[in-house]
């Protein structure tokens, strides 16, 4: 017998959705979500066909965090291996070559943070909230992503008082970007992407490390990381389809 499917990919016009598919649980994350998840971005980041990619979620809810009922009866070892699996889709989603946008509605809660925080921006209905609850789970999570995204002191509050953040403060810290009615969440999803596609790929990917790898140093390592950017985007050619358009279309930048 097959697992269950808690993941789907569907890529359309070089648009791929990466939706948890596990609404009966509220999308609750367990070991077969982790590796499906992980094993997902591995194949996009494979497919050259591939430009932008929306991180969606059937149901009202985008993520209840993680299914704790699987721990029932496992000892640390086991927890300790699910949480690993649990790292490596996270890091599967940040890592992947094309620009990923989270499409987030409902509860935001634990785990379910994590997958939102490692896209490189999400976009909400305005019916969104959030929560780290970890540590009142007993549990240690969400202390890395967290504190990069809106600061240690902020992170720290949120994981230590289970507080939940409504979608307007979750805009005004940086969790979101933009907020949305609930009913327009997915119109306003495909409208980014084919506004991300639009761009040459190669560009894009480039664009993406070099901001990923700028935020780890100082500017002037920065600056030589974005020039090593630059000649290798010179190197591909695609920057001629870029001034191309710009020509042809009377874009301005």
């Amino acid at each position: 017998m097959s697992d269950p499917q808690r993941i789907r990919t569907t890529v359309v016009d070089g648009v791929a959705t990466v939706e948890l598919v596990r609404p009966e649980a509220r999308n609750a994350v367990d070991l077969l979500m982790c590796d499906q998840l992980r094993a997902a971005f591995d194949e996009i980041d494979a497919d050259e066909s591939v430009h932008v990619v929306l991180l969606a979620a059937q149901g009202s809810v985008f993520c209840a965090g993680a299914d704790l009922k699987e721990r029932t009866g496992k000892d640390a070892a086991w927890v300790r291996r699910r949480r690993i699996a649990s790292f490596a889709a996270y890091a599967a989603v940040e890592a992947c070559r094309r620009p990923v946008v989270a499409l987030l509605q409902g509860a935001v809660v634990g785990s379910g943070g994590e997958i939102a925080l490692a896209a490189d921006f999400a976009l909400a209905a305005d019916d969104v909230s959030f929560r780290f609850p970890e540590p009142h789970w007993g549990t240690v999570g969400a202390t890395q992503r967290l504190q990069r995204a809106i600061g240690k002191r902020r992170a720290k509050e949120l994981l230590f008082t289970n507080r939940r953040l409504a979608g307007g403060e979750a805009l005004e810290l940086g969790l979101v970007s933009r907020l949305v009615p609930a009913a327009e969440l997915a119109d306003a999803g495909w409208e980014t992407a084919r506004a991300i596609a639009a761009a040459p790929p190669t560009a894009l990917s480039l664009t993406k490390r070099a901001v990923d790898l700028g935020a780890e140093t100082d500017l002037d390592r920065g600056i030589r990381i974005e020039m090593a950017a630059i000649e290798q985007n010179l190197a591909s050619g695609d920057w001629r389809a870029g001034v191309e358009r710009f020509t042809t279309k009377g874009t301005r930048s």
